[in-house]
Parts: structure tokens; sequence; C-alpha cells
């Protein structure tokens, strides 16, 4: 029987893991039919794609509304918003949580899909507190397709390279992070700060308002803040090029970039919360507690009142972020290569997802 599948075929992060899925259903032979949410299919970003690939995911699109039946189970990756619509009567949703008060509109959504699996047993807890039971853990995975590590020197002298990752807002604590690291090692040129923090969602003129307001009308020469890069090629020499990762953020469903910067060898500073914990540890990162939640919203992609993403993410002290960083520092000087964060890339391996996917679809 073919295996229904709703959703995003593009480079977000939600696209992103539907298309190591497709990959990995595809080598399989396994019979798809795909409805695009969007129907937009973008791979533009993706390393190494061959034409039967292409050719597969065309023919599997193509087909679905000839010979889709609402009687055969779907497999949708999507936010909760926008997931209570189904094409099947048992619908599998794959989605991922962040914050901490599930509003009446989210819980009827988990609770009308036939499964909803989620990547942070955190998040799995908060749903059940209001009794949904239809929920399972299930973890993401490596990339192996799109991203490796590098055994080459990206710069001239022996700075130790900081990489902060993710979409620039409020939720993952992007201004917070570059003031206390500027405050600490701000023009010293044994160290540096490269941020990945462009936000597509954001108008450039808002963004660049943003950055500036870091940075107080100060001038460092060990920062940069990188541009957008829509080729996972770009994206892997980023990761490559730094050190030490951090990964802070109040809330996430699992933190690909943190993930990914650990499994090909970085050094990692993260926070001991949320669907970190569920990669994250003492042998692989320096862990930094929480200290108590503040509220997310931010007016921009957190608004008091909406109907979805309602509550409040971690926060730390930011004097235990810069003893970590210290710690972190010294990592590096025993051994650039974090081996431990290298067997994440075996423990969450694209193939063993694409079991934990079929297992609960079929």
């Amino acid at each position: 029987m073919s295996l229904s599948l709703n959703l995003p075929i593009n480079s977000v992060s939600f696209g992103q893991t539907s298309v190591l899925l497709l990959r990995e259903l595809v080598k399989n032979n396994k019979d798809l039919l795909i409805f695009p949410i969007g129907n937009n299919i973008d791979l533009n970003s993706q390393v190494g794609l061959e034409k039967d690939f292409l050719d597969t995911i065309q023919k599997s699109v193509s087909n679905s509304l000839s010979n889709h039946k609402r009687s055969n189970k779907i497999f949708k990756l999507w936010h909760l918003n926008g997931s209570l619509e189904s094409f099947s009567e048992k619908q599998t949703l794959l989605s991922f949580y962040e914050l901490d008060s599930p509003t009446k509109f989210e819980i009827n959504i988990v609770k009308n899909n036939h499964k909803v699996l989620l990547s942070s047993s955190f998040a799995i807890d908060i749903f059940k507190s209001y009794g949904c039971k239809n929920l399972e853990f299930i973890p993401l995975a490596f990339d192996k397709y799109n991203f490796s590590r590098k055994e080459k020197r990206y710069f001239s002298d022996d700075r130790i390279v900081f990489n902060i990752v993710g979409k620039l807002e409020k939720r993952k604590h992007h201004k917070k992070l570059i003031q206390a690291w500027l405050k600490k090692y701000g023009n010293n040129k044994r160290y540096y700060l490269q941020c990945a923090v462009a936000n597509p969602f954001i108008q450039p003129e808002q963004q660049n308002a943003l950055l500036a307001s870091i940075l107080e009308g100060k001038q460092y020469f060990n920062i940069s803040f990188i541009n957008h890069m829509p080729q996972n090629a770009s994206y892997n020499e980023y990761l490559n090029s730094g050190d030490i990762v951090i990964g802070m953020s109040g809330g996430e469903g699992w933190g690909l970039p943190e993930f990914h910067s650990v499994c090909i060898g970085k050094h990692a500073i993260i926070l001991n919360a949320h669907a970190y914990k569920e990669w994250a540890n003492n042998d692989n990162s320096i862990m930094v507690e929480p200290n108590g939640k503040i509220e997310a919203y931010d007016n921009l992609f957190f608004s008091k009142g909406a109907p979805f993403n309602q509550g409040s993410i971690f926060d730390f002290n930011s004097d235990d972020f810069l003893n970590a960083c210290d710690l972190a520092i010294e990592k590096v000087r025993l051994n650039k290569v974090n081996k431990n964060g290298l067997e994440l890339q075996t423990k969450f391996s694209s193939e063993l997802f694409y079991k934990n996917i079929l297992n609960h679809i079929e």
C-alpha cells in the first residue's frame, strides 16, 4: 500500500526534516503519495539530489489526488496551527512545541489527531497534563546528506571561534547572549563571535535596527553578522568554521543547528532545558542550568492573547553562561574535536528516524 504524506518540501526547518525523511523513504523504495504543504516544492538548498529522487517526488505528488483515499492513514509534518485539517480519517502528526501553556485550540488539535509525535518529552508532559493521551516521543536525526565534518582551517590565526545560530528573536535570547559575550570577550583578538541569526520573516530594515540595538552603538572587530545562507553546503561550512556552538534558546522543538554542530564534533554550550535535553548532556556539552522563566511575548512571533504560542521560555544567568564559555574554551584548547559529540551521528541516524516514523504510521 502507498504511504500518504502531507508535508512541506523546502529549505525551512520543517522542510529540512521532511526532505531527510523523503530521502530515506525513496532509498527504501517506498511507494509514496505526497500532498506538499503550500504546493511549493523547493529543493534548491539540498546537497546531492539525484534525478531519480526528483522524478519519484514529482510522480508521488502527481498521483496523490487520483490515488489517495480518506480511509488511508496519512503522516503529516507541520505546525499545530494548520494541523486540524487532514486528508485522512487517521492522521499521524509530527509537530514541534516550544512554550509551556497550550491554548484550547492547540489542545483540541492534538486531541483530534489520531496520533501526535513530538521531539520533546518536556512538551509531551505538558500536553498530557491537559488531558491529551495520544502523544509519543520521537527523536529527530542527523542529516548526513547535507552536513559533515570538514578537516580544514578557516582562519590564519589561532582564534577560538564561537557560533550563535537560529533566526533572530527573543525566544532564542540572542540579544542577551551577544551582549554578555561582548562584555567579556569584545575586542579580544583571541576570540571571535560569528552570528548566523538572519531571520527571513523580518524586514531587512527592522532586522538591522534590532542588531544595532544589540551593539548599542559600540564597535567590535571580533564579531560578525552573517547573511542568510540558502544553501545547506554554505551552512555546513559555517558550522564547521566554529569551535564552540552556543545553544541557549529558551524554548526549542529540537535545536537542529546546535545539534548538527555537536554531531560534527564541535564543542557546545547548551541550556539544560526543554528539547535540548533529548540529545545534549554533560558528556557532549557544557550544560547551563536555567534560573527560571520569562514570558515569550515579543509582538513579532509571539503575541499575548493569540490563539497559538502562549506561555513562557526558560531564562538563565549571564554569569553562568560566561562561566560555561570559559569551560568550553578549555575544552577546545585540550582537543578541538568533541569526540562524544561525533557519536550522536550514529545514535540519531536518519535510518533510525525513518524506521521510527514507519513504526508509527504503518
